[in-house]
């Protein structure tokens, strides 16, 4: 038993060896000289409901009632609970035609959940942590963090952010004021 647990590991050191050979080969070959760029934008909106109301809408799985075609494809754990580690994908857009998203922090009772999304040219993070307010309100936080993995990722990143940011998240209160006062998503035209 031991002698096959040491051929075992010896296995697994060598293609792991051949592996990064084979990685390092390649780089050096084919992909020319890149520097990664990062790329960040903070917004911050005012909800004017609970906060434990308010930060429930940012699962996942709960977005769907806010954000009309928003649809995660779940991959991890077997049924729709947003824990660390919870893995899907949804629709990606022109070049990149899907993303694979995972929940890399989850601090309910401090009001936080990060996302890691990746794809083939770039990563990001997305955070979001909400505080309470006075007259029960919700102040919600929201940060993306892309980095570029090529240079199709800088172009990505950059007009992502553009994009998503020009009205520094204002779409994303008004879908949820709607959606808590109306009990669905705000009609998109």
């Amino acid at each position: 038993m031991v002698e096959f647990c040491a051929m075992k590991n010896l296995q697994n050191l060598l293609i792991a060896a051949i592996s990064v050979a084979g990685c390092n080969a390649i780089h050096e070959t084919t992909v020319p000289e890149f520097k990664a760029e990062k790329v960040e934008r903070t917004a911050s909106f005012m909800v004017n409901h609970n906060i434990d109301a308010v930060f429930l809408l940012y699962d996942a799985f709960e977005e769907r009632k806010w954000e009309e075609g928003w649809n995660p494809n779940l991959i991890y754990p077997s049924e729709e609970i947003i824990e660390e580690g919870t893995t899907f994908w949804t629709q990606g857009h022109g070049h990149e035609p899907y993303y694979l998203w995972r929940v890399s922090k989850f601090e309910p009772e401090n009001y936080l959940i990060q996302y890691l999304v990746s794809t083939v040219n770039r990563y990001w993070t997305v955070t979001v942590s909400c505080h309470e307010q006075a007259n029960n309100s919700t102040l919600t936080e929201v940060t993306y963090s892309f980095i570029s993995l090529n240079q199709k990722g800088i172009e990505l990143n950059k007009h992502a952010l553009d994009r998503m940011y020009s009205r520094d998240l204002q779409d994303w209160k008004e879908a949820i004021d709607y959606y808590l006062e109306n009990g669905r998503s705000l009609p998109r035209h």
